[in-house]
């Protein structure tokens, strides 16, 4: 008998309450021009919530899995019990969606006994940004989640929980975690569907609007352990060289905390004067992972903050453009203030003439086609 997460149709079946990518009214969030023809056109959508109060959406209350954006609430589980035995650089691992360098696997590393090791049940990778020399043997210490995995059997062990089937829904981890999001989202909060994420843990089918929310109750909840603190203390260990959610931690001087997440996900919890009940603000883009057209969103969005974040490596031959819906209405004169190329981008993208106004070209096309 199949089992009924396996498709029996090329175009998918409808599920009762579960709209489909088709059925979603994603939204343009930035578009890519070449001399002014858009050539590229990136759709998404975007929540923003303050406190318990649903402030602003563009592009769809749209459902998808939280995966890693919630690492932060899954640690959760075990902040007590980890804060006596790990410094700042074991804490920020363990919530990480890490390179894969050296200093990340270390990390990760220093969480377990190595005799403990064989107890992974992290799948097999390679780093995810690689330097120098290529590595091409998959270790279960290159996955992007190995710190989490680490941190978790550290976790149980402490707790007293079997480590057997520790990524399992069936598992304590996965039931106190339930037991987190309903914290934020109400204690009668069921997640539409459970699925493996590509880490192995149990991930939640959420809307943006309630990742937004819980994103808002991280600001408010920012004191009551150290996951805020360990992802401002090392942000290089949340992500790694220029990673997005790196970079906005360490623009932001402790005001944000952000978190990617595949596919397509950015969430960042801020703490900011305008919003005092903590604002939470989460991008989905439509085709997923696109960590440069995220970044000019988050930049336009933290620029109408008050928050720089600078852009991304320069485009060749194209600039970008936000729509303005990104934002709330009252924060457009801001967003406009905030260009998406560098005053400093040289200027080799043009020629120095109008084709129009040669005269070589002015002559031939007064020939027609020879």
């Amino acid at each position: 008998m199949k089992s009924q997460c396996y498709p029996s149709s090329p175009f998918g079946e409808k599920i009762d309450g579960i709209p489909t990518g088709r059925d979603v009214e994603w939204q343009p969030l930035v578009d890519y021009r070449r001399n002014g023809v858009s050539e590229n056109t990136i759709h998404g959508a975007v929540a923003w919530y303050h406190g318990d109060e649903h402030f602003h959406s563009f592009g769809g209350n749209v459902l998808c899995y939280g995966r890693s954006m919630m690492k932060p609430f899954v640690l959760k589980v075990f902040t007590d019990v980890l804060e006596p035995v790990t410094d700042w650089k074991q804490r920020a691992i363990s919530i990480a969606s890490h390179n894969g360098t050296a200093e990340h696997v270390a990390a990760a590393q220093s969480l377990l006994n190595e005799e403990e090791w064989g107890l992974m049940q992290t799948p097999l990778d390679v780093p995810l940004v690689q330097f120098g020399r290529q590595v091409r043997r998959a270790r279960r210490w290159y996955n992007n989640s190995s710190g989490q995995h680490a941190a978790v059997l550290l976790g149980c062990r402490l707790k007293n929980w079997s480590r057997v089937g520790y990524t399992l829904p069936s598992h304590p981890v996965f039931t106190e975690y339930l037991k987190i999001v309903r914290r934020y989202l109400g204690e009668s909060w069921e997640p539409k569907r459970i699925a493996r994420d590509g880490d192995g843990f149990p991930t939640l089918a959420m809307t943006v609007n309630e990742l937004a929310k819980v994103y808002a109750g991280l600001v408010q909840s920012k004191s009551e352990d150290w996951i805020w603190e360990s992802m401002v203390r090392e942000p290089d260990l949340v992500g790694g060289f220029n990673r997005l959610d790196t970079t906005i931690i360490k623009s932001s001087n402790g005001k944000v905390i952000a978190k990617e997440g595949a596919d397509g996900l950015l969430g960042m919890a801020i703490e900011h004067p305008e919003f005092p009940k903590g604002l939470g603000v989460v991008v989905k883009i439509a085709h997923g992972w696109n960590p440069q057209a995220t970044w000019y969103v988050a930049r336009g969005i933290l620029g109408c903050l008050g928050i720089e974040l600078r852009n991304p490596y320069p485009l060749k031959r194209q600039k970008a453009f936000l729509v303005p819906g990104i934002v709330p209405e009252s924060f457009h004169s801001r967003l406009e203030a905030i260009p998406t190329w560098d005053d400093w981008d040289p200027d080799n993208d043009r020629w120095y003439w109008e084709p129009s106004e040669h005269e070589f070209w002015s002559d031939m096309s007064q020939r027609g086609p020879q």
